[in-house]
Order: C-alpha cells, then sequence, then structure tokens
C-alpha cells in the first residue's frame, strides 16, 4: 500500500501557462521525490500597458510518501 501526499505551489513564466506548469513540476521534483502527478487548480495573468507581463499557476502537487512497513 502506498501512501501519498498533495501539496500546493505557485509558479510563474513570462511565456505561457504551459511554461509556468513545467516550471513549477521541475523546481519541484528538486526538492521532493516520487511525484506521480500534478493538476492546474487555477491559473491568472498579470497585465501591464494592457499586455500580459505574467502567467502564474496554483499546481496541486502528488508525490508519493516514503517509509513505513511497504518501502
Amino acid at each position: 500500500m502506498s501512501v501519498a501526499k498533495v501539496i500546493e505551489i505557485i509558479s510563474t513564466s513570462a511565456k505561457s501557462f504551459d511554461d509556468a506548469v513545467s516550471k513549477g513540476v521541475s523546481r519541484a521534483s528538486e526538492t521532493i521525490s516520487g511525484i506521480t502527478g500534478a493538476w492546474v487548480k487555477d491559473q491568472s495573468v498579470e497585465v501591464a500597458n494592457g499586455a500580459i507581463t505574467e502567467y502564474r499557476v496554483i499546481l496541486k502537487v502528488t508525490f508519493v510518501l516514503k517509509g513505513g512497513s511497504d518501502d
């Protein structure tokens, strides 16, 4: 039996929502092992002078906890 945990992170990009998601998962994987999935909870943009300046996503990242009797 596996036990998983879900955390919420915020990631940004000047390029796109897809880039913000990729950067968020990549950065999370630097400190969290066993990531099995992520889903976008929310997304928004920052606007200045009528142009998008930043794409922002709130991600729910799922990872399997280490330890316990099944590891």
